[in-house]
């Protein structure tokens, strides 16, 4: 750069040439997600949607045991691969050449996932033991990128070497079992306690390596705008739902009353529970209270799993209406009503941990949430139009909201300086 733009304060152009992994400052002012960490968050708009429209058909077909089974193994592959990516390069993203290199591997690894989703839900609706091959595959490729990223920022970054050890020997034992997993003919429970054994590992490796060997230098508000973004865009299968359930009325009915109700119920639901997520901050307390982060953290799965299901429940609805179902109304009502009941129980869980704080408030709050969701079923069993029911389902995010905006504001703002101070 001439002398000249550099007394005129003019911005360089960015490299991406190899840099040490030292460690990103935990207290960096005005630290965003990265243009590659957006990238990488579309990769996963493919997998959530392929977990979602499996579930979806499953649920219309009235096969809840293969649905339900299918779909919480794929959205832990999913999610999973994705937290333990973000909270790595909320401490060590270098953007260089070879982070992005690697970074790429991975959402190579998503795709392979989004393709062998399929023919997992299939092989646990036809009970012939469960078909991961394609799913494992992509997801060992995934955690590999990850070890690489791991064995890295442990041989450049020595004041976090035996956190990042630890990492890389927990995600290596875990790959090897979950090869053997899908090498081996095991049954659906024999799968299945596997499953839950590699889960521990690659669950309990994090809190390991974080809680034992001084943790790695992850900034707080980074992680949170993160969750949220995944939240948005698990937040889009509820829009890819309504879309499915809209084609469906217009292309045989025209526009009519129901598809408009249709319409006003999926966008206004949608739009509810984006709002809730984001009526209380996490990044704050997630600053002053490391410690809180494993519960929070581990604890939006059950959200971004609901958010994906929830998109499912407003496609059943669409095929409910096209007469490809083989479910009753009210089947339809509660493969919508029950993921939003749980991501609305989700959230306000989280909020106990995180704030540790629970009143008397919020119980009142879950009790007419709880009766606009039930009320939904019922009058499906009522014989009252399938368009009107899930209208009553969309008014339940809007309890929270409007309690909240109306005084509930004051008891969170109350509760974050507490959590601030103690």
């Amino acid at each position: 750069m001439s002398p000249a733009h550099q007394e005129a304060g003019a911005t360089p152009i960015p490299t991406h040439r190899l840099r040490r992994m030292l460690g990103r400052d935990p207290h960096e002012q005005g630290r965003v997600a990265t243009p590659l960490e957006l990238l990488f968050d579309l990769v996963f708009v493919v997998a959530i949607g392929q977990a979602a429209s499996q579930l979806a058909h499953l649920l219309a077909e009235g096969h809840v045991g293969a649905a339900i089974g299918g779909f919480v193994f794929s959205m832990y592959a999913v999610i999973w691969a994705w937290i333990n990516y973000a909270w790595f390069a909320s401490a060590f993203d270098t953007d260089d050449w070879v982070h992005r290199l690697v970074t790429m591997v991975q959402m190579v690894g998503v795709t392979v996932i989004g393709l062998g989703l399929p023919a997992v839900f299939h092989s646990l609706d036809s009970d012939h033991g469960i078909d991961n091959g394609v799913v494992v595959a992509g997801y060992v490729v995934m955690r590999v990128a990850m070890l690489f990223h791991w064995l890295r920022a442990a041989r450049q970054a020595p004041q976090c070497a035996a956190t990042c050890r630890t990492y890389v020997w927990t995600i290596g034992i875990a790959q090897i079992g979950w090869i053997a997993t899908a090498l081996l003919p095991l049954t659906t429970a024999q799968a299945a306690i596997a499953a839950v054994l590699l889960l521990a590992i690659e669950l309990g490796g994090p809190y390991l390596a974080e809680t034992r060997h001084g943790g790695s230098p992850w900034h707080a508000h980074h992680i949170a705008e993160r969750y949220s973004l995944l939240a948005i865009i698990a937040l889009g299968e509820g829009i890819v739902g309504t879309v499915a359930s809209l084609s469906a009325i217009v292309e045989v009915q025209g526009w009519t009353v129901d598809a408009v109700l249709i319409a006003v119920a999926g966008m206004g639901l949608t739009f509810g529970m984006w709002w809730v997520y984001f009526l209380v901050p996490a990044g704050e307390v997630l600053h002053a209270r490391r410690e809180r982060s494993f519960t929070w953290g581990y604890g939006s799965m059950i959200v971004f799993a609901a958010i994906a299901a929830t998109g499912a429940g407003l496609h059943v609805a669409g095929l409910a209406i096209e007469h490809k179902a083989h479910i009753g109304t009210v089947a339809v009502v509660l493969s919508l009503a029950v993921p939003v009941g749980i991501y609305l129980l989700a959230l306000y869980w989280l909020y106990s941990v995180l704030y540790r704080d629970w009143r008397w408030f919020h119980s009142l709050l879950l009790a007419p949430t709880g009766a606009v969701l039930a009320t939904a079923p019922l009058l499906a069993a009522a014989g009252v139009s399938m368009a009107v029911c899930l209208l009553v389902v969309m008014l339940a995010p809007a309890v929270s909201v409007v309690a909240y905006e109306a005084w509930g504001y004051r008891r969170a703002g109350e509760a974050l300086q507490l959590a601030l101070r103690h």
